[in-house]
């Protein structure tokens, strides 16, 4: 760990616990993490503090501080950086409460910072089963925590729920929210509430039934569970609700989980005492195989309300009945009172994976308006009357049947934090343009504890479609009462940051090329930009101490595309960190140290040989190291291995020798022989930049 500050310069190491005279200093007579419903109610009143993922109940992620503003930006350099100890990203929104900064990084460490300085309070390691990212899509990083009276919560990869004492970083409770014999991972930020902790999981892409669950804040006690798609009707249902739900689906959707999870967008309203819950895909992905007689498919990509005290259904808004795009339905959902048709509207916005911008009624669900934001090819607009999509062909995805759709499976915007303005009165979201060739598997058997898509990884344009435009990114101002674009900005590429809006006028973002950019809110004139070496998918924050602003960020790339996405990003191998800057920052970021050119071992493999690892790479490795084995800048990139990392290849793929690194074990489906088939196809995807000589 590095730490350092304006004026500063040193290096140093904690345990958690040493520095909580010193928390206790920085906080000041009030006690650590003092957040209840009362504060974050009046959240307004405190603009100095940042105490909720959204920084209010509306999760708007606008700061109405001024101090940083559009005259002076340009005067805006680094304050502190914390280096956190790993080269993986962050997708983490930093929380401050009276000059403390709370937040999550690699493999769900839990940190408290002196906001002022940088200087790291106390660390918790969960110390997770790092292997678990075998039963994973996108990598061992969370969304952030929550506080409460105290405490601070958040989620880990391999399922619990945790409780801090925010003094001292000591563990007060543990839940295991999830089924640890099931493929579940929680790496959504937790959202608390009438002294509730509400959670969601993960893990639809490997077979799990999706659900949403409130626990006690003081003891850790499950007070609700609600399930998002029903389970096997033979076992009877847990209420009303899920029976409703059954009649919706065929088959025995069940044996595959069924999919729904509730991975990331929570929503509290305080003024209609509801929870919304944002929903996951199906488990497998086509409808045909998970429920080959039809059906709507309740609650799978939906928008839930839930009363908060029972979890009890009140709504359901379903974006895309039958679901089979993996167009999952989490995304933030904002809430704000916009003027429409003449009337003040209290309404849920959503800027959908599936390229489409949803204005609700959020007393009842009712759809307001839908317009798309991206291009979009899988259907041709959304009907108001009844809500749903009008596809564009007859037919779904099949066997022989591929369809190359937009957008594809990274979505027209993902998870990445969008941010509305109440000044400007728009809505800015981190776009893209993307595609993907959708075709089903010809043969689907359910695999526990595996990936279970029901893709075809041979997939293939039908003849005559055309190869798909490069994927691209924008930031992009959105008029949600009119449901229209303001203006855009083009990016170099997609997968770019999350947003933040301040009173200032201003617009920041992380952008994918190693850049923390600062916008005109208004126009979205660029005002200043500064190299941070890699991308900051996180969400910006705004806050301040003794009356100085900072602007905070969690810098390191992260996500599904940067795993697979060989090649998408010019930054790798940078260590994650906690950056903050401030007017009249001096701190300068360590230059990037260049890679030099892999050597690699000789190797005699055939032709034939280096095709079957080729084949075995794509089915096992793939999903975590690149397309092509190009890292995408999050994951090491494995035509760099070191020579020693050559000689353990076998053991480290099969026999868990980097284990502690998250390279789980793979013995179980590949022998050595695979194994040796997979190493010969790395080395000759190095070749074209290895050494002169090198591996021959």
């Amino acid at each position: 760990m590095t730490i350092w500050s304006a004026g500063i310069n040193r290096r140093t190491s904690t345990l958690a616990g040493l520095f909580t005279a010193a928390l206790a200093t920085v906080c000041g007579a009030r006690p650590a993490a003092d957040v209840d419903d009362a504060r974050l109610l009046a959240a307004d009143r405190e603009p100095q503090n940042w105490m909720i993922n959204g920084r209010t109940y509306e999760e708007g992620h606008f700061s109405p501080l001024t101090q940083i503003n559009d005259h002076n930006v340009t005067r805006l350099g680094l304050a502190w950086y914390l280096d956190v100890g790993s080269r993986i990203g962050t997708e983490a929104t930093p929380l401050v409460v009276d000059g403390v900064l709370y937040t999550t990084s690699v493999w769900n460490i839990v940190h408290a910072i002196d906001a002022r300085t940088g200087r790291e309070l106390w660390r918790y390691d969960p110390h997770v089963d790092r292997t678990w990212i075998r039963h994973m899509c996108c990598g061992p990083a969370n969304k952030g925590a929550a506080l409460w009276k105290g405490k601070v919560y958040a989620g880990t990869i391999d399922g619990r729920l945790l409780a801090l004492d925010a003094a001292s970083g000591n563990l007060v409770w543990s839940t295991q929210t999830t089924d640890p014999a099931q493929p579940y991972s929680v790496i959504g930020a937790p959202r608390v509430f009438h002294d509730k902790v509400i959670i969601g999981v993960g893990g639809g892409e490997m077979g799990v039934r999706g659900y949403v669950t409130a626990y006690d804040a003081a003891t850790g006690k499950q007070v609700w569970r609600f399930y998002t798609v029903p389970g096997n009707p033979a076992n009877g249902f847990e209420s009303p609700t899920m029976e409703m739900a059954a009649r919706t689906w065929t088959g025995q959707w069940w044996q595959a989980g069924g999919g729904g999870t509730t991975w990331d967008g929570l929503t509290y309203d305080p003024k209609l005492n509801l929870v919304y819950v944002g929903t996951g895909n199906g488990s497998p992905w086509s409808r045909e195989l998970r429920s080959p007689g039809g059906g709507d498919n309740l609650f799978l990509c939906s928008i839930i309300a839930l009363n908060a005290d029972s979890g009890a259904y009140r709504w359901h808004y379903q974006a895309i009945p039958a679901e089979s795009w993996d167009y999952d339905c989490v995304a933030q959902m904002t809430l704000a009172e916009l003027r429409i048709g003449g009337r003040a509207r209290q309404v849920l916005m959503q800027a959908g994976k599936n390229g489409f911008f949803y204005v609700l009624d959020r007393s009842n669900g009712k759809l307001i308006s839908a317009s798309a934001f991206v291009p979009v090819s899988w259907a041709s607009r959304i009907d108001l009357r009844t809500g749903r999509p009008v596809e564009t062909a007859a037919q779904p995805y099949g066997v022989d049947n591929t369809r190359l759709l937009s957008p594809g499976v990274f979505g027209g915007h993902a998870w990445h934090a969008m941010s509305y303005s109440p000044l400007t009165r728009l809505v800015y979201i981190p776009a893209q343009e993307d595609w993907f060739r959708y075709s089903r598997t010809p043969h689907y058997e359910h695999t526990p504890m595996a990936w279970n898509l029901g893709l075809n990884p041979q997939a293939r344009d039908p003849p005559g479609v055309p190869d798909p435009p490069p994927r691209k990114g924008f930031l992009l101002a959105w008029n949600p009462a009119t449901n229209s674009e303001a203006w855009r900005i083009d990016l170099h590429g997609p997968w770019n940051g999350s947003v933040l809006t301040t009173a200032g006028n201003l617009l920041l973002q992380g952008a994918a090329d190693g850049r923390f950019v600062a916008y005109s809110a208004d126009k979205g004139q660029r005002l200043w930009d500064m190299p941070i070496h890699t991308g900051a998918v996180a969400a910006p924050i705004a806050y301040s101490v003794d009356g100085e602003e900072y602007i905070a960020v969690g810098a390191g790339w992260a996500g599904s595309l940067p795993i697979v996405g060989g090649g998408m990003s010019a930054a790798h191998d940078t260590p994650t960190r906690i950056l903050a800057f401030k007017l009249g920052g001096n701190v300068t970021l360590p230059t990037p140290v260049g890679r030099a050119a892999p050597s690699l071992p000789a190797s005699t493999a055939s032709p034939e040989t280096i095709e079957r690892g080729r084949r075995l790479y794509a089915a096992n490795c793939r999903l975590c190291h690149g397309g092509a084995v190009i890292s995408g800048g999050m994951i090491p990139d494995l035509r760099y291995m070191s020579p020693q990392t050559h000689a353990e290849f076998g053991k480290i793929v099969l026999y868990g020798a980097r284990a502690a690194q998250g390279m789980a074990p793979f013995a179980d489906l590949l022998s050595e022989t695979d194994a040796d088939a997979i190493h010969a196809y790395i080395i000759e995807q190095a070749r074209p930049i290895a050494a002169p000589g090198a591996g021959h």
